[in-house]
């Protein structure tokens, strides 16, 4: 499919569906919006989680099968997407305040699921996520602000989460580096298209000669954001179509959120970021505290070749597997790397089938 086809923000990659908007607002003052692509009624829903920049967009990618589609051809023929405050089809990613992934844990996930059951009622519910997405919501089920989930798919990274050496130093000093000094207070894949000589562009520009691997500059900043020196994905899993639109499907990060992330490296595991905040008084100093009170099921996903999170997901199995002994599952995605076992061009028929295998197991 040629590129310049696929408009943004469209839901043409969704067939034979009722598309739907349903919007929410949290208790701290966003709007933010769930998209229902409803098939059939079924006893299981499925609500689909993004990560950091990116949006529902993800998921219902038009220029092979996606994931909504899979999923309705599967026997879940409803199902939902979330866009919740990172997604890069709302502009607080590129706004000056600092929200933390704490945030999301309190306000965002339990905001949509209570829409979502608005009209659902009591089906059971299984939740697919991906990137920070996946960390905060494994932070809402861990400190209990979600509850009566039948099972989560938590892809690349969920409560430990780890990055190699690069990826470190940039969430330690990236913040206050271009805050304070680079400017602004946020970092777009799209700089590669600013105005010439502006500081975006310039930006853009002085990260390009490190990444060899491709000419396309929204990859190398995407690269430079999240990656520790090496692409977010293996090029040949991702289409000519996909890595030609990245700058359509990754939006601008807050550089606040990389302190967070900073802070739960250092410790080892997902922990609370403003401990002295009241308004964040519910949720544990340290997620994992709680770990032996979940009863929810979770496959974890992760490429062999994650240069985001590394083994973040073995790692969190492994140290679940001590607490709650044969509840969890995970998955190695042989030759994929962080974005591209929901976003490549072959994952309805090599990643996909373990998902829906799993939901299915647990959906009885």
């Amino acid at each position: 499919m040629d590129q310049q086809r696929i408009a943004r923000f469209t839901h043409a990659g969704v067939a034979d569906a009722e598309v739907s908007a349903h919007p929410f607002s949290t208790d701290d003052g966003l709007g933010l919006n769930l998209t229902r692509f409803r098939r059939d009624d079924c006893d299981d829903v499925v609500l689909l989680v993004h990560g950091l920049t990116t949006s529902s967009d993800m998921y219902i990618m038009p220029e092979h099968t996606n994931l909504v589609n899979y999923l309705h051809d599967a026997g879940f023929g409803d199902v939902w997407a979330a866009d919740f405050r990172i997604s890069g089809r709302f502009p607080y990613n590129a706004e000056t305040a600092r929200h933390d992934l704490d945030a999301i844990a309190l306000y965002d996930h339990p905001a949509a699921l209570a829409e979502l059951r608005r009209h659902v009622g009591g089906r059971r519910v299984h939740v697919i996520t991906h990137c920070v997405g996946a960390i905060s919501f494994s932070m809402a089920l861990f400190a209990g602000t979600v509850g009566d989930i039948a099972s989560v798919v938590c892809n690349s990274v969920s409560v430990t989460p780890r990055t190699p050496l690069w990826s470190r130093i940039k969430l330690g000093y990236g913040p206050a580096l271009m805050e304070y000094l680079v400017g602004p207070c946020h970092l777009d894949p799209r700089y590669g298209s600013a105005p010439v000589m502006t500081r975006g562009w310039m930006l853009s520009k002085a990260v390009a000669p490190f990444h060899r691997e491709c000419d396309e500059p929204a990859c190398h900043m995407l690269s430079f954001m999240w990656g520790g020196g090496k692409p977010i994905y293996t090029h040949e899993k991702m289409s000519p179509v996909t890595h030609g639109r990245l700058p359509d499907l990754f939006g601008a990060c807050n550089v606040n959120y990389y302190r967070h992330l900073h802070a739960m490296v250092k410790a080892g595991r997902a922990v609370k970021h403003r401990t002295r905040d009241p308004r964040f008084a519910a949720l544990p100093d340290d997620y994992l505290s709680r770990a032996d009170t979940v009863t929810t099921p979770i496959l974890f996903l992760t490429g062999d070749r994650n240069h985001v999170f590394t083994d973040s997901n073995i790692v969190c199995h492994r140290t679940l597997e001590k607490i709650t002994p044969g509840l969890h599952e995970l998955a190695i995605l042989p030759g994929y790397g962080h974005q591209d076992p929901f976003m490549g061009r072959d994952s309805a028929t090599e990643v996909f089938p373990q998902v829906v295998d799993f939901l299915k197991r647990k959906a009885g």
